[in-house]
């Protein structure tokens, strides 16, 4: 318990600070009475915590690395190293881009609470399974041989399948929000979107990782099918689509879609729509590098650090002990401050925040490369990742409904957080190829390549160009804003 209080008070005191801070800020006021802002509360935050549980279902993975790391294959060797974690990470990011083509149309026209219910109901599914074969291949029991000879194709096919139900969860978020925020609100909601986002992250690898030390590795994936479940329930009976749903009155949206009264136009027509959209294809790019930078701290710095422990000591820094907990912290501080800055210093432009926290993500990849053996290392990734999930909040959860539009929101943002994952995808397979590769001794302890600092170069090096890519598009895309129909009367 005492453990359990250590991690979880820090993001209280954090969370409450930023409340505070939402509360003190000035308020842009656009008429909502009291019992509407009520209901919309009681509409995204079950919503949200949702997303944040798939978050833990989906980097459960990463967490049960180490421990699949120390059970023995069917080959003698580590049932998951750094190449086969690539591959299945790869597959299932791979499969999370381009489920978008399907779940972005099919959100727009069944609503973003179908997609939660379903994205929910399904990674519960696929990490229910997960789980126990986990618990076959720890108790070596009936099947064990079977599942540690075939391990990488199976935990692939299921993992594969884990990420196809949940790339329903940011269309939904998305969508569902496009209809209950105005534009002039949604630079807040991008850091509501981030918090999320960081509480997911948060649950993922401090809760994962205490389930895993306490109760064991098939945990590591059960328990988020059962939180899943529990807010299936709670999705089903709170959250609503539009307001209208809920009893109020939709409000005006000032979107890319607001005013668009014209019949709803098929799937092929909206991608095509979007594809010719500059801005939204710009945003795509962005996203592109944006998922290389995010999960290149976030899937390997704990490895490199553990790999490498022996010479750099980092596996029992204190940046290691607490991942989950700075992790969280600093995605709730990169979206605090984007969208602040997003709403009341650049008018709700999103293009001016995200070149800013490219600015910070490129410097830091730069000194990364000259200093990625220094003790203090993990406290730079931090930074990197405060930008890089503040530039994440900002586009994939604000840009894309506010040039994609309530209407299509669906496309748009399955359109951007594809390309996120294939970004991800891109970078998964890469490492699998230019990182070095695990050997255990006669005695079962790491050895080989891996364990040598010297290897890991390839590492940060390869943040920088997408570092780079990432700031020229964002500074092109710097005075962008939506004009829906209704503006324009």
């Amino acid at each position: 318990m005492a453990a359990w209080l250590r991690e979880i008070v820090p993001i209280v005191v954090l969370l409450v600070a930023v409340a505070i801070v939402f509360a003190t800020l000035p308020k842009i006021d656009l008429g909502h009475g009291p019992q509407y802002l009520a209901r919309r509360r009681r509409n995204w935050l079950p919503l949200g915590l949702t997303y944040a549980f798939l978050y833990m279902g989906r980097y459960n993975l990463t967490v049960s690395k180490g421990a699949f790391e120390r059970l023995i294959g069917a080959d003698g060797g580590v049932m998951m190293g750094n190449e086969a974690f690539g591959v299945i990470f790869g597959v299932g990011t791979v499969i999370y881009g381009v489920s978008f083509v399907i779940n972005g149309p099919l959100t727009d026209r069944l609503g973003g609470r179908f997609s939660i219910l379903l994205g929910a109901f399904g990674a519960a599914a696929a990490n229910l399974i997960m789980g126990l074969i986990s618990w076959s291949l720890w108790k070596q029991g009936p099947g064990c041989e079977t599942f540690a000879r075939y391990f990488v194709p199976i935990f692939s096919v299921l993992y594969g399948a884990n990420m196809y139900f949940q790339s329903f969860g940011a269309v939904a978020i998305v969508k569902v929000n496009s209809g209950w925020f105005h534009v002039r609100e949604r630079g807040v909601f991008g850091a509501l979107f981030g918090i999320l986002i960081s509480l997911g992250i948060y649950f993922a690898f401090d809760w994962g990782g205490l389930i895993l030390t306490h109760f064991g590795l098939a945990w590591v994936f059960l328990v988020p099918a059962a939180l899943l479940l529990a807010f299936w329930l709670i999705d089903l009976s709170w959250v609503r689509d539009k307001p209208s749903d809920a009893g109020f009155p939709d409000i005006p949206l000032g979107d890319a879609t607001d005013g668009d009264t014209g019949p709803r136009l098929g799937p092929l027509k909206v991608f095509a729509l979007m594809l010719r959209n500059p801005i939204i294809v710009t945003i795509a790019c962005i996203e592109f590098c944006s998922g290389w930078l995010r999960q290149s701290i976030m899937q390997w710095f704990r490895t490199f650090a553990s790999q490498t422990d022996a010479t750099l000591g980092l596996a029992s820094s204190f940046v290691d002990d607490h991942w989950g907990m700075l992790l969280c912290a600093a995605g709730i501080l990169g979206g605090v401050v984007a969208g602040t800055i997003s709403d009341h210093v650049f008018g709700s432009r999103r293009g001016p925040v995200a070149a800013l926290l490219y600015a910070v993500m490129l410097v830091g990849a730069v000194v990364m490369v000259f200093t990625y053996t220094q003790p203090w290392v993990g406290w730079l990734v931090l930074v990197m990742s405060l930008a890089v999930i503040g530039v994440h909040g900002m586009l994939s959860g604000t840009a894309s409904m506010d040039f994609g539009g309530s209407k299509n929101a669906g496309v748009a943002v399955g359109l951007i957080d594809g390309f996120v994952y294939l970004g991800t995808a891109a970078m998964s397979f890469t490492y699998a190829v230019i990182l070095p590769q695990e050997q255990l001794d006669a005695a079962g302890q790491l050895t080989g390549p891996a364990t040598d600092p010297a290897n890991w170069l390839a590492w940060p090096l390869s943040m920088v160009p997408p570092a780079i890519a990432g700031l020229v598009l964002a500074w092109r895309i710097r005075g962008a804003m939506p004009k829906g129909k209704a503006a324009a009367h």
